[in-house]
Order: C-alpha cells, then structure tokens, then sequence
C-alpha cells in the first residue's frame, strides 16, 4: 500500500486544527470569522485555500503568532509532526515569551486563595453577593 501525497491545498480551518493551533474545526473557524487569523496580511475565511509558504498571524487568547507554512496535511496526528508544519518567526516567538513573562510577574504580585473556601466564607460570599443585588 502506498502513502498518497501530500495535498496541494487545504481549508484553512482545516490547516489550523491539524496543526494544532485549536482543539476542533469549529473553534478554528469562530476564530477565521473572528478577525483572529491573517492569511497573509488579509482576513481569511474558513474555506480559504492555504498554501505551503503563506504567512499567517494567528491570534490564540492573550498569544500572538507569525508563522511560515511549510507543510500541509488534512489529517490531525501527534504535536510533534504538527510542528514541522509550521516554522514560527523569530521576533513571534520573543514577542509571545517576553509577554507570557510579564503576565507571570504581574500576577505574582496577586494573592490566590489557599483553597475552598470554608463555610463561615461561603457564607460571607452570600451575604456580599446579596449586598450587590440591592
């Protein structure tokens, strides 16, 4: 049995999921149709063909890519093939770090509860939440 070749082109949201950058399709395309991914400078649509060398700028939660297509695919495997259909720039990957860095430092300074709250802090969280409704 022979391994058929590689796709030409492939759905965009096709492209994203398979390259792991959503857990499904239909994430990947609420975030096409939500200005959140660049084809190359110009808003997409979830059936947009991509091809290997095209840019595009994916925006993920608070995280900021730039990458390269270097390989296409329509089947979903392992992370570590889904990264070698992608080449992320340089300046991408410092800019995501630098930022990650600094949401770190500034939630260092935040204090996190110990655990759940008990039931004398339950019931405090009653008694201000009905405060509010007044």
């Amino acid at each position: 049995m022979t391994a058929s070749p590689p796709p030409e082109t492939v759905r965009l949201d096709v492209w994203l999921w398979a390259a792991r950058f959503f857990k499904t399709r239909a994430l990947a395309k609420q975030a096409i149709e939500g200005g959140k991914v660049k084809l190359d400078g110009a808003a997409g649509k979830p059936g947009k063909a991509v091809h290997a060398g095209m840019r595009l700028d994916i925006t993920r939660g608070e995280d900021r890519f730039e990458v390269e297509v270097l390989a296409l695919t329509e089947r979903r495997g392992p992370a570590a093939v889904a990264q070698t259909l992608y080449r992320e720039t340089d300046a991408s990957r410092e800019a995501r770090l630098a930022a990650a860095e600094e949401r770190r430092l500034t939630r260092a300074d935040e204090a996190h509860p110990r655990g759940k709250p008990d039931k004398r802090a339950r019931r405090l969280i009653r008694a201000l939440g009905d405060i509010d409704a007044l």
